[in-house]
């Protein structure tokens, strides 16, 4: 599906998304139309999706990550769905994923400080509907944070 060029383009790309093609090109060893055509068809094809901004939540004030782990009561078939739709209202939720296993959906919760977080826990969270557990992980440090892939 890739050749070396295409891994080599998308080795830097990934490295820096923010470089403008001719300093891209000039990194992967190739003229700068070659490395916009190339990353076109990577576009058209799906491998880039999209090149997206991150946060530091930190540096605005947001101290507290907490990573929620939760087991639905899935005995209501409307289970997953509203709980999903819920979540995606609590603003102080960055991130929702789902799992086959023994947890069911997992949230990444924000939070000024500890007393923030106590808010938004008895006031959001666990009004959230159908949950028959919940674990709760402490972000302290992130060691490697990467969207990188080994192309």
């Amino acid at each position: 599906m890739l050749d070396d060029t295409d891994r080599r383009l998308l080795r830097h790309f990934l490295a820096d998304p923010g470089l403008p093609n001719a300093a891209l090109a000039g990194r992967a060893g190739l003229a700068p139309t070659t490395a916009w055509r190339r990353l076109e068809r990577l576009r058209e094809r799906g491998v880039i999706r999209g090149v997206r901004a991150v946060i530091n939540w930190r540096a605005l004030g947001w101290e507290v990550e907490v990573s929620l782990r939760f087991t639905l009561d899935k005995t209501n078939p409307r289970a997953f769905d509203e709980f999903l739709a819920a979540a995606r209202a609590v603003p102080e939720v960055v991130a929702i994923e789902t799992f086959l296993g023994r947890v069911d959906v997992r949230l990444n919760v924000i939070a000024r400080d500890m007393r923030h977080y106590a808010e938004v826990y008895r006031d959001r969270i666990l009004t959230l509907p159908h949950i028959a557990d919940i674990e709760a992980l402490m972000l302290v440090a992130t060691i490697k944070d990467e969207g990188r892939l080994p192309v």
